[in-house]
């Protein structure tokens, strides 16, 4: 007989955002972690995709597991939506899996980054996560207003037991930005008390920087899309 394992099941989400910074860093957390793919998520308004990696097929929406922390990555950007049916498929999953937490990782736009690194920001729907914040010594987001995919899932997992964490890192709004998702890999790893080798990714910075220039320009137009359907002048985290 195999012990069941006590900690509790925690699911990282990671979808392109600002800078990249979900993509890569949660991306990077499979590589590091070597989480194996235990499933698909289908969405049935996404179009018909599908991806080749080192001569294996990859659907855009996947689900990775290694012990008790679970990973839904989607690669392909979500207009609102698209990003309204992920927010539900992930609530599902979490039920169904009995999952005790969310953590989501996103970009901020900022224009004023530091030279020594992004700044890093907790968002969190559930007072129970606050000592997360305190732990790992990380401030929580104050000010603005939110849209697009994380507001989705922060907008349900707000009314249900499940409590959901956004950890959001200062990014440059119109390029990837693999130093920004360095620094959310880091604090992400603190978070799950995990050790992540991040030579590699400090290594590829140039190339990972090229390699998704595309999947970067794809999902601006996705942000601005969403933006030009919310009306006032609140402060913007896209745009």
């Amino acid at each position: 007989m195999v012990k069941p394992n006590i900690q509790e099941k925690t699911l990282l989400v990671g979808f392109p955002s600002n800078g990249l910074v979900g993509t890569f860093a949660i991306s990077y957390l499979i590589h590091s972690l070597k989480m194996r793919q235990v499933g698909e998520i289908e969405i049935s308004d996404l179009p018909s995709s599908l991806f080749i990696e080192n001569g294996e097929i990859l659907t855009p929406i996947r689900v990775y597991q290694k012990k008790n922390i679970f990973v839904i990555i989607s690669d392909v950007p979500l207009n609102q939506l698209l990003a309204q049916s992920f927010a539900h498929v992930v609530h599902e999953f979490c039920k169904k899996n009995s999952i005790k937490k969310i953590i989501i990782v996103s970009g901020m736009e900022t224009v004023n980054k530091e030279k020594n690194g992004s700044k890093i920001f907790g968002l969190i729907t559930h007072s129970v996560l606050d000592s997360i914040l305190y732990k790992n010594q990380i401030p929580k987001f104050l000010d603005g207003s939110i849209f697009g995919t994380d507001a989705a899932i922060i907008s349900i997992f707000r009314k249900t037991k499940i409590p959901a964490l956004v950890l959001y890192a200062e990014c440059h709004p119109f390029f990837p930005d693999p130093e920004a998702s360095i620094v959310a890999i880091e604090t992400l790893a603190k978070v799950l008390d995990v050790k992540v080798d991040i030579k590699d990714i400090k290594n590829r910075i140039d190339k990972l920087r090229i390699q998704h220039r595309k999947l970067m320009e794809e999902t601006l137009r996705t942000l601005q899309r969403q933006q030009q359907e919310k009306q006032g002048n609140t402060p913007q985290i896209y745009r």
